[in-house]
């Protein structure tokens, strides 16, 4: 087996593993809606059928009992129910686990894989003997529904090398219904020739089945794309008549002859099949299949024809490697651009910007390529409020909104912790009991909403509960003991709130496994801070909570406002920038690192001593006021440069952990510019003011003793 395709195996499966637990949980909401139940039958026979093709025999045989049972809930012969779900759901699982233990040092625990299989078979077991009039009722509609396909398969000559038997691919589609297959031999060469690690033969079969041609083309999945695949419909509706069409006209059906060819050969020929392959316009071999298939129900018109593929599966290491690539070049332009207007040749910055209108459509472009639509990452958060909703005792739904707002693959990729924690504090925290909400006068099931929207250069989601809200008067007492409220001061709701995000804070007494810890709504933070973004807290009390998160739609290239201190360049986030004001030397000495602006006091921040940057500021200073945590806070700088497109490039391992820096670019004449992180580099500064105002106050006490 080659590792490429055990690679698309694992890939193609835990694609269609995300779909059928997807399937499962509608279908403890619809037990009897087909359609669900078809996608989760398509799911595990794809999954089997690929498994045994790419050498996965475990996993072929364990889902083959699965597939099984469905079988009987697809024929109507068994419900839907919750015992079905929950034992497919953790069938599923196992599944999971046994692609992923192909893959690593994980072990399958096959005691459990052979407690599935029994709950599974015994499941099957108690099922009541249908009654004959219901058995016979369900051959007929069977029947009534089945259609007729040709098939013509011709795989690739190297496909024995990839470790895929085409046998297997054709007993698996036998499976569908009855199945006529000849093979076609015209291409097998002389012994002397013939090499046995090449395949030579191509296949036409004739298969009559109520399954589709989706699950037909299910079967081809991991070759069709190296394979020479044709499926067209015989019949076009259950009900048509016999195949009365002579053999020559089932030849032009197919496209093996023209209808000119075939008027050319009538004309005084008395054997039409004889006189074909004489002249050696077909072979023996098409004039046997198209015998077989006279009988069969036949397709008015041409051959169906079906749309070629219009999209291709991409690892993310090569995604990832292009827009590097593209990073590189918007650099380079940028040089060419400052380069040609140094030189001032006409010809040369007509040249330069024709390139940098290319290579920002490219960019543009391979940015759009890495937009996924965040419906991915939700889907698989029902499975997660559904499990703990059934460990709490709590009857919950999710509902998503907005799933196919896009975003980056990036930021996508790294939501997964954050959403997992705050969805696991609304089940536990937020949704109350059902004894709880009937007395409140409540429905008895309690809802989250998890919504995804655009908003200008971010996408605001949030995490919405319709229970209990926060309880004020916890937060602030765990608060108190932790020593996290300065002064007597009543903090507004904001503030309050804002402190559960603080580590090891919980307000609960005693520790669970899913909550009593303080460490997860820490790790939201970190990671909303981590990713440019912001996070709100909105509560009332009976009412529910709202956590709102604003995140920038990519992490790759962001718009940045350049700033220069002391001959060192830094940029701030566009998006998070208001205004820019002078400062004097004279307001600076006198204000006390606040400054004035049409009336409102708004505290600022000296980038010089922050970084502990030499030389003296100029007369004039800028302050850029920017939005950082809903605060208004400004940044002195010596001179503001202009907005910059800025390709972001993360810091070796060794500066990772700096606070206030959250990578670095390359400016159009080589230098490097750091990216300023705002959030956590003003806390980091009023920590420090804080940690001096007790020092000094401190040393005021002793001296006054």
């Amino acid at each position: 087996m080659i590792d490429r395709y055990a690679d698309s195996f694992r890939e193609e499966a835990l694609e269609l593993l995300g779909e059928l637990e997807e399937a499962l949980l509608e279908l403890e909401q619809q037990p009897r809606d087909t359609e669900v139940i078809d996608r989760a039958f398509r799911a595990l026979h794809t999954i089997k059928g690929a498994a045994g093709m790419t050498g996965f025999d475990a996993v072929e045989a364990f889902t083959h009992e699965v597939e099984t049972v469905f079988e009987m809930v697809r024929s109507g012969q068994l419900e839907g129910n919750l015992e079905l779900v929950n034992l497919t759901l953790a069938s599923r699982d196992q599944i999971k686990l046994m692609v992923d233990a192909a893959f690593s040092d994980i072990e399958v625990d096959e005691d459990e894989t052979a407690r599935l299989i029994s709950a599974l078979r015994e499941l099957l077991s108690s099922m009541s003997t249908p009654e004959p009039n219901a058995d016979k009722g369900s051959e007929m509609a069977a029947s009534a529904n089945e259609l007729v396909y040709r098939i013509r398969f011709r795989p690739p000559t190297n496909i024995f090398q990839r470790g895929i038997q085409p046998t297997s691919l054709l007993r698996e589609l036998a499976r569908l219904g009855p199945c006529k297959v000849k093979a076609l031999t015209e291409e097998v060469p002389p012994l002397e020739d013939l090499d046995p690690e090449l395949c030579y033969l191509s296949w036409d079969l004739t298969l009559t089945t109520a399954a589709g041609e989706s699950a037909i083309r299910d079967v081809f999945i991991f070759v069709e794309d190296d394979c020479e695949l044709e499926i067209s419909l015989l019949n076009p509706s259950p009900k048509s008549a016999p195949n009365d069409l002579k053999l020559g006209e089932i030849l032009v059906q197919h496209g093996d002859l023209s209808p000119e060819e075939l008027d050319q050969v009538l004309r005084g020929q008395p054997k039409l099949g004889e006189v074909l392959i004489e002249t050696g316009l077909v072979t023996a071999d098409q004039i046997s299949q198209a015998l077989n298939e006279q009988g069969q129900p036949v397709a008015q018109g041409e051959r169906q024809r079906f749309e070629e593929t219009s999209s291709i599966r991409v690892r993310s290491e090569k995604l990832d490697s292009l827009v590097n690539l593209v990073g590189e070049l918007v650099t380079v332009q940028a040089r060419l651009s400052r380069s040609a207007n140094e030189i001032d040749d006409p010809n040369l910055i007509e040249i330069a910007e024709v390139v940098e209108q290319l290579t920002w459509e490219m960019r543009d472009h391979i940015l759009n390529i890495r937009m996924l639509p965040i419906g991915t990452t939700f889907n698989r958060f029902r499975r997660l409020v559904r499990d703990l909703s059934n460990e709490l005792g709590k009857e919950t739904e999710l509902l998503t909104i907005g799933a196919e707002t896009e975003l980056d693959k990036t930021v996508i990729e790294r939501l997964g912790d954050p959403l997992v924690h705050l969805l696991r504090n609304a089940v536990d925290h937020g949704i109350e009991t059902v004894a709880e909400r009937l007395a409140a006068g409540k429905p008895k099931k309690g809802i989250i909403s998890l919504s995804a929207a655009h908003s200008g250069a971010k996408i605001i989601l949030e995490v919405r509960d319709d229970g209990s809200g926060l309880n004020r008067a916890a937060i602030k007492s765990r608060a108190q003991k932790l020593d996290l409220l300065g002064g007597d001061n009543e903090p507004d709701d904001k503030t309050l709130f804002s402190l559960i995000f603080a580590p090891g804070f919980s307000t609960v007494s005693e520790v669970s496994s899913l909550s009593g810890r303080g460490v997860g709504m820490d790790v939201v933070k970190r990671t909303i801070d981590s990713l440019q973004g912001t996070i709100e807290i909105s509560s009332e009390h009976g009412k529910g909570t709202c956590f709102s998160i604003k995140l920038p739609l990519t992490l790759a290239i962001i718009d940045g406002l350049l700033v220069e201190v002391a001959d060192e360049v830094f940029v701030l986030p566009l998006s998070a920038v208001e205004e820019c004001i002078e400062l004097t030397r004279t307001e600076a000495s006198s204000g006390g690192n606040l400054i004035t602006v049409r009336g409102e006091i708004i505290p600022y921040l000296r980038l010089r001593e922050r970084f502990e940057l030499f030389g003296e500021s100029p007369e004039i200073e800028q302050v850029v006021i920017a939005e950082v945590d809903d605060r208004r806070i400004g940044f002195a700088v010596d001179r503001v440069i202009g907005e910059h497109q800025t390709v972001i490039k993360s810091l070796g391992r060794m500066y990772r952990e700096i606070k206030g820096i959250s990578g670095a670019t390359i400016l159009g004449d080589g230098t490097v510019a750091l990216i300023l992180d705002l959030p956590p580099l003003v806390r980091e500064a009023e920590q420090d003011e804080h940690i001096k105002n007790e020092t000094l106050q401190g040393r005021l006490s002793q001296k006054h003793s």
